[in-house]
């Protein structure tokens, strides 16, 4: 039985403040990472095809529910998440891609140390077995197909391409959920924005440094994803 979105919604709200927002399909990366800003996850609704259960090329409940939801009740991990929306709002369209880039190191298929371990947090990892036993190949003797792993620098991550048909050849890893969001932290207070964000808990609203001209349109030629 698949649980209903509202009520995961609703206990998200009350353990970190985030929300699940259904959409019918792919957003740009514009829209998706402005919703993080206001602890919105933009969350779909369809399920895969059930004759390939251990890989999706596209986002569906199994990836939403099973991969993000659980890591959005951790505290760190939500903040992390806001901290790339919140440095979304008034980007230009080159520190969007690199946003973005970062988000899909992390976000969707991040590693982390716990424990004298790496262990996955990113919801492509955690949604998809097939994935993951790709990603923890690094340790296995005599694998041409090992993926490369690398210590976890937003500002490398946020140049390096990545397939959205097939698994990683490349991973990023943070030495824990806290270095990763303090590094995120770093990368986006480093980016040229037109005003600086802040998210207030109080009233659940964004208040920003400086007057700002609102203009109209949505920049084209920018990836999807959810």
């Amino acid at each position: 039985m698949i649980p209903q979105q509202k009520d995961i919604s609703s206990w998200l709200k009350r353990q970190t403040g985030f929300q699940l927002r259904p959409v019918a399909g792919l957003l740009s990366s514009r829209d998706f990472l402005n919703g993080l800003a206001f602890r919105i996850f933009f969350s779909t609704q369809y399920i895969r095809h059930h004759s390939k259960p251990l890989y999706t090329p596209e986002p569906d409940i199994c990836h939403e529910l099973l991969g993000h939801a659980p890591m959005f009740a951790d505290s760190d991990f939500a903040d992390f998440s806001q901290e790339i929306g919140l440095a979304s709002l008034g980007a230009s369209d080159d520190e969007i891609k690199k946003l973005a880039n970062c988000y899909w190191h992390s976000v969707e298929f991040g590693l982390c140390r716990e424990d004298g371990s790496v262990k996955a947090y990113g919801a492509g990892l955690l949604s998809s077995f097939g994935e993951i036993e790709h990603a923890c190949s690094n340790h296995l003797r005599n694998n041409s197909d090992k993926p490369e792993v690398m210590a976890w620098d937003p500002s490398i991550a946020s140049y390096q391409d990545f397939p959205i048909t097939a698994y990683q050849p490349v991973y990023f890893v943070a030495e824990s959920m806290q270095d990763a969001k303090q590094r995120m932290r770093s990368f986006c207070e480093g980016l040229p924005r037109p005003f600086f964000a802040h998210f207030n808990h109080v009233n659940q609203t964004v208040q920003i440094d400086r007057p700002v001209k609102r203009t109209v349109g949505i920049p084209e030629g920018e990836t999807s994803f959810i």
